[in-house]
C-alpha cells in the first residue's frame, strides 16, 4: 500500500531527524551568532552579557524554527523545512541606536523597538499576503537567483576571510603604525612644537595579512567540498542525505588536527544558563525606532515571501496566500519573541534552503529537530561553544555547494519562463539581477544618500525583488490569478 504522506509531512527516524537537524544547524550557527555580537559589542557590554545575547539567539532562533516548521494554531507557521535566524537587515539601525546610547539603556531601546515592530509586522502580513500575485515565476526565479548569488559572497567570505578587518587581504604596516603612535604621542607632549596629528588619521593597509586566503584554510575547504561531492555521488541514501554533515565533521578533524580548532571557550562555558525575558531590564518604546524597525521588517518580509517561494519549488508544496500569511506572520512573531527575550528581529535563513536543495530531503521535521538542538544550545552554553570552535574554513567548503544550489534553482524556475516569443522577459531578468548586484559590487554606493534609506537599499535581494515585481508589472500586467504564483508565466 503507497503512503499517501506528503514529503514534507514525513517524520524520518529519530536517529536521522537528529543528524539531519544537526546538519542544518551547523550550516547557520555562522550566521545565527553573528548579530548579538556585534550588537552586543556596539553597545560596549561586558563579555559575559555577549554572551547572553548569544545563548538568548540561539534559544529564540530553535523556538521561532518550531513555530514556523511545525506549525502553532491556524495562524502561525508555514509547515515547511525552514530555520529561522536573526536578520542581518535589523543590525544597521540597531548599532546607530547602540552607539548612542551604550550599555542596558541601548538594549532597552532595541527590544522596544523589536517588539513593536514584530506586532506591527504580525498585522501587516495579511496584507503582504495579497501580493503573492506579482511573483510569477520570471519574478521568483529572478529573486532567488539573487539570493544564491548574494549568499555566495558568505561561503567566498568562509573560505579566505573578509575583504577588510583584521582578517582582510591588506593588514596595516606594523612599523607604520608604531612611528603614528610615536608622533601622537610626541606632538601631544607638554612644549611640542610639532603640528598635532589630524584628528580620526588612519593608515591604510599595505601588507599581504597572512591570515587571508591561506593556502591550509583553502585545502581544508577544498577537502570538506571534495568529501560531500564524493559522498552524495557514492553514499547511500541517508549517507547521501547527511553528506555536507560528515563533510563538515571530516574537516573539522583535520582543522584539530593542524591545531586550528581551540576548545578554550568550551571549558570556560557553563553546563546550563537561563533565559530569561527581559535581562536587561523593561523596553523602552520609541516611535522613531519602531518605524525604523518596522520599515526593515517590511524588508524581510519581501526577502521571505522569496525564500518561501523557493522552498514551495524545491519541496513541491504550492505557497498559497494562506501559507504565506501564516509564514509571515510568524516572522513577525519571532521578532516580537525576539524582543522579550533579549534579542532581535527574525527571518528565515536563506542558507538552510540551500540545504534543503543540496540534500533532497523534504521533511519539516527535520527543522523541528533543528530548533530543538538550537534551543538546548541557547540553555547549554558548553554545547554551544562546541559548535562555535568550528574555523569557518570548514564551512566555505559546504557553502559553495549549498548556496550554489539556491542560485541554480532560481535558473531552473527561469527555465520554464517564456523567452523566445517575449522579448522583455530577459529584459526583467537582467536588469534585476544587476540591481541584484549593487550592493555587493558596490557596498558604498549609498554613503551620499540619506541614512533613513540605507536599510531599504542595502538588500539586493530587496532591490532585485522591487525591480522584478515592478518590471514585470509594466511590461507584462498583473495576472488575475491570486491563488498561487507557480502557474503564471510558463511558457
Amino acid at each position: 500500500m503507497t503512503s499517501t504522506v506528503h514529503p514534507v509531512d514525513e517524520v524520518l527516524p529519530t536517529a536521522r531527524l537528529a543528524a539531519l537537524g544537526l546538519q542544518h544547524v551547523l550550516v547557520m550557527y555562522a550566521g545565527a551568532i553573528a548579530v548579538p555580537l556585534i550588537v552586543g559589542r556596539a553597545l560596549k557590554l561586558s563579555p559575559q552579557e555577549v554572551a547572553y545575547l548569544i545563548s538568548a539567539d540561539l534559544f529564540c532562533c530553535g523556538l521561532v524554527t518550531l513555530i514556523q516548521s511545525f506549525g502553532a494554531t491556524r495562524w502561525f507557521g508555514i509547515r515547511l523545512p525552514v530555520m529561522m535566524g536573526v536578520t542581518f537587515a535589523s543590525v544597521p539601525p540597531m548599532v546607530a541606536i547602540a552607539q548612542g546610547n551604550p550599555g542596558d539603556v541601548g538594549a532597552q531601546l532595541i527590544f522596544g523597538a523589536t517588539i513593536g515592530a514584530g506586532l506591527l509586522s504580525m498585522l501587516i502580513a495579511p496584507v503582504f499576503s495579497r501580493l503573492l500575485r506579482f511573483f510569477p515565476p520570471l519574478v521568483t526565479g529572478s529573486i532567488i537567483l539573487v539570493i544564491g548569488i548574494s549568499l555566495m559572497r558568505i561561503g567566498i567570505h568562509w573560505i579566505f576571510g573578509n575583504p577588510s578587518g583584521p582578517n582582510g587581504a591588506l593588514i596595516v604596516n606594523p612599523e607604520h603604525a608604531q612611528w603614528l603612535a610615536e608622533i601622537s604621542r610626541a606632538t601631544a607632549a607638554a612644549g611640542a612644537t610639532l603640528p598635532a596629528v589630524p584628528p580620526g588619521l588612519t593608515l591604510a593597509p599595505s601588507l599581504p595579512n597572512p591570515q587571508y586566503a591561506s593556502p591550509a584554510g583553502i585545502a581544508i575547504s577544498a577537502l570538506v567540498l571534495v568529501s560531500i561531492l564524493l559522498l552524495a555521488r557514492y553514499g547511500r541514501s541517508f549517507v547521501a542525505n547527511i553528506s555536507v554533515l560528515l563533510g563538515l565533521v571530516i574537516g573539522g578533524i583535520v582543522a584539530t588536527l593542524l591545531g586550528w580548532m581551540n576548545f578554550s571557550k568550551v571549558s570556560q562555558a557553563p553546563w546550563f544558563e537561563l533565559v530569561l525575558p527581559f535581562h536587561f531590564g523593561l523596553p523602552q518604546f520609541d516611535p522613531v525606532l519602531i518605524a525604523t524597525m518596522t520599515l526593515v521588517m517590511v524588508v524581510v518580509m519581501i526577502e521571505s515571501t522569496g525564500m518561501f517561494l523557493a522552498l514551495g519549488e524545491m519541496t513541491d508544496r504550492a505557497v498559497d496566500q494562506v501559507a504565506l500569511a501564516r509564514g509571515l506572520r510568524t516572522d513577525g512573531l519571532g521578532t516580537l519573541l525576539g524582543g522579550l527575550l533579549n534579542t532581535f528581529p527574525h527571518t528565515s535563513f536563506s542558507q538552510n534552503v540551500g540545504l534543503v536543495a543540496v540534500t533532497g530531503v523534504k521533511s519539516r521535521f527535520v527543522c523541528v529537530a533543528g530548533g530543538l538542538l538550537l534551543m538546548l544550545m541557547g540553555l547549554m552554553p558548553k554545547m554551544a561553544a562546541l559548535v562555535e570552535s568550528l574555523p569557518t574554513v570548514v564551512l566555505g567548503g559546504a557553502g559553495l555547494v549549498m548556496f550554489g544550489m539556491v542560485a541554480a534553482t532560481g535558473i531552473r524556475i527561469l527555465a520554464g519562463v517564456d523567452f523566445k516569443t517575449n522579448r522583455f522577459n530577459a529584459m526583467i531578468v537582467a536588469i534585476s539581477l544587476g540591481l541584484g548586484m549593487v550592493p555587493l559590487i558596490a557596498p558604498n554606493f549609498k554613503q551620499w544618500l540619506p541614512h533613513s534609506v540605507h536599510p531599504l537599499i542595502d538588500s539586493g535581494i530587496l532591490l532585485a525583488s522591487l525591480s522584478a515585481i515592478t518590471l514585470n508589472l509594466f511590461f507584462n500586467g498583473a495576472p488575475g490569478q491570486s491563488s498561487t504564483a507557480r502557474n503564471t508565466g510558463v511558457r
